[in-house]
C-alpha cells in the first residue's frame, strides 16, 4: 500500500477517490513510567518511555488505517495526517487519517 502526505503521486494518476480512512488508538500513561519520566525530566534528555509509547501508538493507528483502506480495495492513501487529543487525564487518542484512492500508472512513468 502506497501512503503519502502529498495529495498526488508523481508516477500515478488517481482514478477514483474511495473516501476517508482512519485508524486510532487510545493510550494511558503508566504510573511507574511517569515516575521514571519525572526523574528524567529533572536531569534533562529524551524521555524514552514516552517516545516508545508514542511510536507504538503511531504504528498501531497506521496499521488500523491501512486495514480500513484494504477493506475498500484501495491502492493508496493520500493526504496522510496524524492528530492527537486528550480523552481523560492521563490518556490520549492518536488518530491517523487520509484519503483512500485507486491508481493507474501514468504513461511513461516508472522503471
Amino acid at each position: 500500500m502506497i501512503i503519502t502526505t502529498q495529495d498526488e503521486l508523481a508516477d500515478f494518476t488517481i482514478t477514483r477517490t474511495l473516501g476517508l480512512v482512519r485508524g486510532n488508538t487510545i493510550r494511558a500513561r503508566h504510573l511507574g513510567k511517569d515516575i521514571i519520566a519525572g526523574l528524567r525530566s529533572v536531569v534533562g534528555g529524551e524521555i524514552g518511555e514516552y517516545t516508545k509509547m508514542l511510536a507504538e501508538s503511531r504504528e498501531q493507528a497506521l496499521d488500523r488505517m491501512i486495514a480500513d483502506a484494504k477493506r475498500l480495495d484501495a491502492d493508496a492513501i493520500v493526504c496522510l495526517r496524524f492528530t492527537t487529543s486528550p480523552v481523560m487525564q492521563g490518556a490520549a487518542e492518536l488518530l491517523a487519517y487520509g484519503t483512500a484512492v485507486k491508481l493507474e500508472p501514468r504513461s511513461g512513468a516508472g522503471a
